[in-house]
Formats: C-alpha cells, structure tokens, sequence
C-alpha cells in the first residue's frame, strides 16, 4: 500500500523554520494573555512591599495572606457570594426557560407571526426607553429593593435568542419533525424529548454567557437596590475597595510611611478582590469547554 505523496514529503528548512516562528509567536501570544491573570494571582499572596517595588515577577515573594484575611472576615463576602448565586442559579434557569422555547417556537416556517414577533424583539437590541423609564417601570412594579430586579427584567437576551433560534432552524432538519409527527409527537414531545437534548452544545453556551452576565451584574445592584442586604458581590466587593481607598488616603496624617504601607496592604486587597470575584466563573469554565466550542461555530458561515 503506497502513502499519499504529502506523507512522503520531507520538511525543508523553510517548513521548519516557520514551525518555529509560528510556535514561538503562539507562546507569546499565550504569554501576554495569561500572565496579567497569573500576575494578579501571585500579586495577592506576597508581600505587598515586594510587589511595590517592582520584585515580584514570577513567584510570590514571602507569602502573606493579609488581603484574604481581610476579605473574608468580611461579613459582607459571604452575603454578597449568597446573594450572587442565588440570582445567578435562578436567573440562569428562567433565560434558559424562556430562550429556548422562544427560540424554538420562533425558528418553526409554520409559525406565521415569527417574523413580526422577531422584529420586536431585535428593536429592543437597538432602541430603549432609557434609565428614568427603566426606573419608573421598576417602581411601579414593586421592583425596587426586591431581589426580583436581578432576575425578571433579563429575562430574555436577544442576541442569545438568535443564536438559539439560527440552531434550531438550521441544525435540526425538518424531516426530524416530520419523523416525530408520523410517531404520534407533538411540538411540545419533539421540543422537549428531541429538540432539548440534540441542543445540549448551544444550550451549555447560552447557559454560561447568561451565568457571566448574571454574575457581573453591577449596574442593578448600583441603581435599583438600596437593601445592602440583597446586595450582589459585585458591589459589596466594590464597597471594600473604597472603605480601603479611604483607609489608606487618611492614614497618612500622622506621615507619609503611614500613608505608604496602608497603601500597599490595599493594593493587596485590591489584587485578593479581583481572583475571589473572577474566581469561581474561572473554575466553571473548562467543566463547558467541550460544549463551548462546539457552540461558539452556531451560525457560523457554512459552504
């Protein structure tokens, strides 16, 4: 049996020397993107003087805990990391509740009004009523200072419900339907037995930009919400960087060696605040990689 002729083909030094190049730009590459995460990481648990002075480049330097010492005795963590799971489980599963459906119902032909329903839906990607509006709504609705605010007004991102509708009318072919339909299934059977569960790569990918922004919400909790006790982390986080702000702006009356070393301990803690808050979506991460690449090529150009 004879190999193809590219088998056969030896590298010259010119396949090999871009190997090489290529090879070496990809670490770079790499390089740049992971060490400011690595530097924050390494940054958290030294000495805050060795960070300031420029010796901390590559491992941690005589290790302190002092800035999670500080977070987490913090009442205030753990109420916000309460509050931000509670509405980043709940919220996530009312958008994957109402997406999917929604996206499903939109992409069936037979379903006349799709057209009409989805140009309402992607106006609101471009036109609003604005801030006051949003508040007054809020208001009226009993909204404000309610949980309720983190979950019910997102309920439905349209940019994921395109994603999820182009999945659906493009990736399940109708004689999948046409099969279910002559087995006795209605719309209702074929979404949920059929539908669903080929749908697990998109659903995951959705799932996940929905737990992001969930988690990352700041401009709610900063307008809508007065109670600190249904505060997100977000800005709890955000409150304890300022209370240190402020902790090491007047501690310098006494002289400026006060001012610096306060300094330095809340860069600390500034450097802690940052992995505690990114942390957990970090680890989630490689759980839904698999379907995330897979997901992220929905609707892509296909020849």
């Amino acid at each position: 049996m004879t190999r193809p002729i590219t088998a056969l083909r030896r590298h010259t030094p010119g396949d090999i020397a871009f190997k090489i190049v290529l090879g070496l730009a990809c670490v770079l590459v790499l390089f740049v993107t992971l060490y400011p995460i690595y530097f924050v990481v390494i940054a958290s648990i030294s000495d805050p003087t060795m960070v300031a002075t420029g010796r901390v480049w590559l491992v941690p330097r005589d290790l302190s805990w002092f800035g999670y010492e500080q977070i987490f005795a913090d009442e205030r963590i753990w109420n916000g990391y309460r509050n931000t799971l509670l509405y980043a489980i709940v919220g996530t599963a009312l958008n994957l509740l109402v997406t999917m459906p929604a996206a499903f119902a939109l992409s069936r032909r037979e379903f006349r009004p799709r057209r009409v329903l989805m140009f309402f839906f992607a106006f609101t990607m471009f036109f609003n009523g604005g801030l006051i509006p949003m508040y007054l709504l809020l208001r009226d609705l009993n909204l404000l200072d309610n949980w309720l605010v983190f979950v019910l007004p997102s309920a439905v991102n349209v940019f994921n419900l395109i994603i999820a509708r182009a999945f659906f009318e493009h990736s399940l072919p109708q004689e999948l339907h046409e099969a279910a339909s002559i087995d006795g299934a209605n719309y209702f059977q074929f979404f949920i037995k059929i539908a669903l569960p080929l749908s697990m790569p998109i659903l995951s990918v959705i799932g996940l930009y929905y737990l992001v922004q969930h988690w990352n919400d700041f401009f709610t909790g900063l307008v809508f919400v007065r109670d600190y006790s249904i505060q997100p982390l977000q800005i709890v986080l955000r409150d304890i960087l300022i209370s240190n702000q402020a902790f090491s702006g007047g501690a310098g009356g006494a002289g400026g060696a006060g001012a610096s070393y306060a300094q330095q301990y809340a860069d600390q803690i500034k450097y802690g605040v940052i992995v505690v808050s990114t942390l957990p979506v970090i680890v989630l991460y490689p759980f839904l990689q698999r379907y995330f690449e897979k997901g992220v090529m929905i609707g892509a150009v296909k020849g």
